[in-house]
């Protein structure tokens, strides 16, 4: 089981802890297994909204293979804001350099700033804090304009609401897009965010919309796309006629039941050959009979 611990610090943004807790929780729920804990130097921990929090005052033991979570509080400044002990820092730097994650949400990334996790690194925080963050840390890259940075263990995130997109990516790419698509939709979150890069999954990228007979049958889709997939049954699964799923999914998505699944094959067999597949390989691990058609896609 891993375990994502949120480290609190007075002040906090409910958003900022609740948003990438819920999307932690909701992987629980749909059976991944993730245990969420709560740690501060007191326990219990003012919010910048009134409402205090309860956290345990022992920082726990963290392994590898857990994530620790820095969430934002409220920093007009940065300076003189957030206070931590020395220990509490020591930590957060211990558990990255054991293997661990760390990452934070708006001005959270100044405690991986206090911790040197940040000297040579690519990161970002909330555009109102971008400057003074990259005065305190002149080793470190603030990249603006973003919202959220991935620079190997050490992912921060802009602010407030992209705390959920910050999360729904680290699952995605611990347990596949699919996982968070999933997830995104439990939370009713259909507009999924990238990060600095070009949205890159297919899954995600084509469910910015409130179709929930479109979102079902991309559900389906989803888990057998290497299958042959007949439109009579996609329409079943949504409750619709084969002409109207046709229409609202293109309306929806920009693209036919088929050009979706064709685009799934064509992502996963790029993946494959990216990681030393052959083409004829590829082309049969994601359903086609062979590797003309994959050819053809990839021309495309």
């Amino acid at each position: 089981m891993t375990t994502v611990g949120f480290l609190l610090v007075p002040g906090l943004h409910l958003l900022d802890l609740a948003g990438p807790a819920q999307v932690f929780s909701t992987a629980h729920d749909l059976g991944h297994d993730y245990t969420l804990a709560y740690v501060a130097e007191q326990a219990e921990v003012p919010t910048a909204q009134g409402l205090p929090v309860h956290a345990d005052p022992e920082l726990p033991a963290l392994g590898p293979t857990d994530l620790l979570v820095v969430p934002g509080w409220r920093s007009p400044t940065l300076r003189g804001t957030g206070r931590l002990e020395r220990r509490t820092l020591d930590w957060v730097a211990a558990h990255h350099r054991a293997g661990g994650t760390v990452a934070s949400v708006c001005s959270g990334a100044d405690v991986l700033g206090r911790a040197g996790l940040l000297d040579g690194r690519r990161c970002t925080t909330h555009h109102g804090l971008q400057d003074e963050l990259a005065k305190r840390y002149r080793r470190a890259t603030v990249v603006r304009d973003v919202l959220y940075v991935v620079d190997g263990r050490v992912v921060t995130s802009a602010g407030i609401a992209s705390g959920i997109d910050l999360a729904l990516h680290l699952v995605a790419v611990r347990h596949g897009p699919a996982a968070a698509a999933l997830i995104a939709r439990e939370m009713v979150v259909y507009a999924r965010r990238n990060g600095d890069e070009r949205q890159s999954s297919a899954m995600l990228r084509h469910r910015g919309h409130l179709s929930d007979a479109v979102h079902r049958v991309q559900d389906l889709i989803d888990q057998r796309y290497a299958e042959r997939l007949p439109l009579a049954d996609l329409a079943g699964e949504g409750g619709v006629s084969e002409r109207t799923l046709t229409r609202q999914f293109s309306r929806a998505t920009g693209l036919t039941p088929l050009g979706y699944q064709q685009a799934l094959r064509l992502e996963r067999a790029e993946h494959l050959l990216g990681h030393g597949s052959t083409m004829q390989a590829a082309a049969r691990a994601v359903g086609f009979d062979d590797a003309r058609m994959l050819r053809r896609l990839r021309a495309r």
